[in-house]
């Protein structure tokens, strides 16, 4: 049995915050081997603190993309997110490059061979969700707690409000009655700012941003609306926190409405099923509640490392399926070949369009034309909708 009447919470973080600089950077290196060679092979973390940068990790491609250009790289993604402060600048920070070639036993187990099919990169679990709650089909919270943040930072790279700096957090409580969410509990935003701007300044700043997100009504009592609550926030990014490649899975899924399998994406080429399969999942997942086959679907999908077909497709209705789990999981798996190569292929994942993912979560995002997002589309609705009786 499921509560009908609960609080629940999601937060986001920023583009400038740490481990989001990390997400950010590890996945710009993904798309400048992309971008070469679309069969480029990365697994890159990153590590960011007071003025230095360190990258590390396995990589195959193009020997053009010397470590000159993969420090160029970090240095503009650090620049496009807006830090030029004495702690942490694009321009004057260290950068130091540890990447390395692929393992040949990884790329024994993974490349295609003779009649074997690419495998996949390694073992693991992947989780797909969607659920009716909005029109993105994704949880509520997350889906404002995101918007309030991504909102905030267009207005600071705009010049709207010079007072806001990079790093920034949100978290959003809403009230569900009957299953349903009804309204906001409470609204935590802290942001990094000026110096000159004090905690009253920062809170008249920020309240349109989440009246503006929040639907008319739900603006939480002003005794649950906390602002910079620890009364200060002018260090921040880098040099207030050690970031690292990886660290935010739950703001990059669905804010803790629905399992996560354990792995990251960022900084990870789409050979790497952590990434690809995630994505896959979300897809069936949002193209079945967009069907109609349910208003809530979880889908689970699981590899071996090498093994081409996934080892299982896991489907979960919640009670609200118009149609049995076992029936839609045959039908998922008659429209998508979900090997690595099959889901590759599906969503032409092999393009240089992760950058743009690293912050402001990988769903609940609109399709774009050079296939960014694709994982977005709802192109199996109709074959779905066959399915109804």
């Amino acid at each position: 049995m499921f509560q009908s009447n609960y609080l629940f919470t999601s937060e986001s973080v920023a583009e400038g915050h740490p481990d989001k600089v990390c997400d950010r950077i590890s996945d710009a290196v993904v798309d400048t081997f992309l971008a070469a060679d679309p069969q480029a092979r990365v697994a890159c973390e990153t590590l960011a603190t007071t003025n230095r940068i360190v990258l590390a990790g396995e990589v195959r491609g193009p020997s053009t993309i010397t470590s000159d250009v993969l420090e160029q790289v970090a240095r503009d993604a650090v620049k496009g997110i807006g830090y030029e402060q004495d702690g942490f600048h694009h321009a004057n920070c260290a950068v130091d490059i540890y990447l390395h070639s692929q393992s040949s036993d990884i790329a024994m187990g993974v490349d295609a061979a003779g009649n074997k099919d690419e495998g996949a990169g390694d073992q693991g679990i992947m989780f797909g969700y969607a659920v009716d709650e909005t029109p993105e089909l994704m949880p509520a919270p997350i889906v404002y707690a995101h918007r309030i943040l991504r909102d905030m930072a267009t207005a600071r790279h705009q010049g709207i409000r010079p007072e806001f700096a990079p790093d920034a957090k949100s978290q959003v409580t809403l009230r569900y009655e009957n299953g349903r969410p009804v309204g906001a509990a409470s609204v935590v935003v802290s942001t990094q700012h000026v110096e000159s701007a004090s905690q009253e300044d920062i809170r008249r700043l920020v309240r349109p941003f989440v009246e503006a997100v929040l639907p008319e009504g739900w603006m939480p009592p002003e005794d649950e609306f906390y602002v910079n609550p620890t009364g200060r926030f002018v260090i921040g990014g880098p040099d207030g926190d050690c970031g690292l490649t990886g660290r935010k899975i739950i703001v990059d899924t669905y804010g803790g409405a629905a399992p996560h399998g354990g792995g990251a994406f960022s900084g990870k080429d789409p050979t790497k099923v952590d990434r690809s399969a995630a994505y896959a999942a979300r897809y069936l997942a949002k193209n079945v509640v967009a069907a109609g086959l349910a208003t809530r679907c979880l889908i689970q999908l699981s590899y071996a490392i090498g093994v081409s077909k996934p080892l299982s497709v896991y489907v979960e209705t919640y009670g609200t399926g118009k149609i049995s789990e076992a029936a839609i999981s045959d039908a998922l798996q008659g429209l998508m070949n979900l090997s690595p190569r099959g889901i590759r292929e599906h969503l032409h994942l092999n393009r240089p369009i992760y950058a743009r993912t690293a912050a402001y979560g990988h769903f609940g995002r609109e399709a774009e034309a050079d296939g960014g997002f694709s994982w977005e589309r709802c192109d199996l609705v109709d074959p779905l909708r066959n399915l109804l009786p």
